[in-house]
């Protein structure tokens, strides 16, 4: 049974960093493209980051270009987002995911399976 569970959320300052994780189990990180997504209440759901099986290939929004970072942790088999230089519109519920559902342009629109989120909060 596939599981994703986030970890690592919270409250930072803006300028500061946080750093998620996501705890998989029933299948191997680096088997299947997985991505964050992150959401504030009453907008669209924004893709912020994936990253491929070969662990190397990563696309990023350009909201967080230059501040967060997408890895693959083999050993723990977590996925984690280091997000640094944190601004307060960076606040939201971001979410794990993994195993694309629809592919466009090469990556993930939507995927199978999805984490329960964990919240984020940036303050001035």
């Amino acid at each position: 049974q596939v599981r994703l569970v986030e970890s690592g959320g919270g409250s930072a300052q803006a300028g500061g960093s946080l750093r998620l994780s996501c705890t998989a189990s029933g299948f191997v990180v680096g088997d299947v493209t997985m991505g964050w997504f992150r959401q504030v209440a009453g907008r669209q759901r924004e893709s912020i980051s994936q990253i491929k099986p070969d662990g190397i290939t990563a696309t990023y929004a350009d909201s967080v270009t230059g501040r967060f970072t997408i890895s693959q942790n083999k050993g723990k088999n977590t996925l984690d987002l280091q997000m640094d230089s944190l601004k307060t519109e960076d606040t939201a519920m971001y979410y794990c995911a993994a195993n694309c559902a629809l592919f466009s342009a090469g990556w993930c629109k939507d995927f199978k399976h999805w984490g329960q989120g964990i919240q984020v909060t940036v303050s001035p």
